[in-house]
């Protein structure tokens, strides 16, 4: 009897411990999938860094418009 309870609960406690622990595999599963999401959001970072850029570079380009219109326009001396 004590021989059977005790493969019994041998049995239990090493299955218990086996369904407890996430297999190698599953673990580089994991870090691809967060690794692939870093990088999608690596790249929208980037897309919204050149928008900026792109609109920094209009901004300054109808500010040169501007500076001449008003330098055309101010009254000369």
């Amino acid at each position: 009897m004590r021989k059977t309870l005790a493969i019994a609960l041998m049995l239990t406690a090493s299955l218990g411990l086996a369904a407890c622990d996430k297999k190698s595999e599953d673990k580089a599963q994991d870090a691809n999938q967060h690794a692939e999401q870093a990088q999608k959001e690596m790249n929208k970072a980037q897309e919204n860094v050149n928008d900026a850029a792109k609109e920094n570079a209009k901004a300054a380009e109808a500010k040169a418009e501007s500076d001449a219109a008003a330098a055309k326009e101010a009254p000369k001396n």
